[in-house]
């Protein structure tokens, strides 16, 4: 009886275990790690909304009203990373990668 018993549950025992079938991942696998974009409103809000304003329009110690600016990208990358007259330089405080982001996103602030 112990036998038949066996004979019985062995084949359902050696479905339920083993290894799995593993299937290949249509995801591609990097393996360098990306890092998140840099946001430049977050950088815009830190770094130059002091005297920019949020809105581009405050003009505190003389700052330029940025929502009526004619400068390019490169223009305001270069003036952010160099400053100019009171604006201190940024390029020993933000990433090149984050004066770009603040550059980029002081053109969204164009009336």
């Amino acid at each position: 009886m112990k036998r038949l018993v066996l004979f019985i549950l062995l084949p359902a025992f050696a479905a339920c275990g083993g290894k799995k079938e593993e299937t290949p991942s249509t995801a591609p696998v990097s393996m360098v790690e990306e890092k998140p974009a840099v946001e430049g409103a977050k950088v815009f809000k830190i770094s130059c909304a002091v005297c920019h304003g949020p809105d581009g329009k405050l003009g505190l110690n003389g700052s330029k009203d940025l929502s009526v600016s004619i400068l390019t990208l490169e223009e305001r990358i270069a003036l952010i990373t160099k400053g100019k007259g009171v604006m201190p330089a940024q390029e020993n405080i933000l990433s090149a990668e984050e004066i770009k982001a603040a550059a980029e996103y002081s053109l969204t602030l164009k009336k």
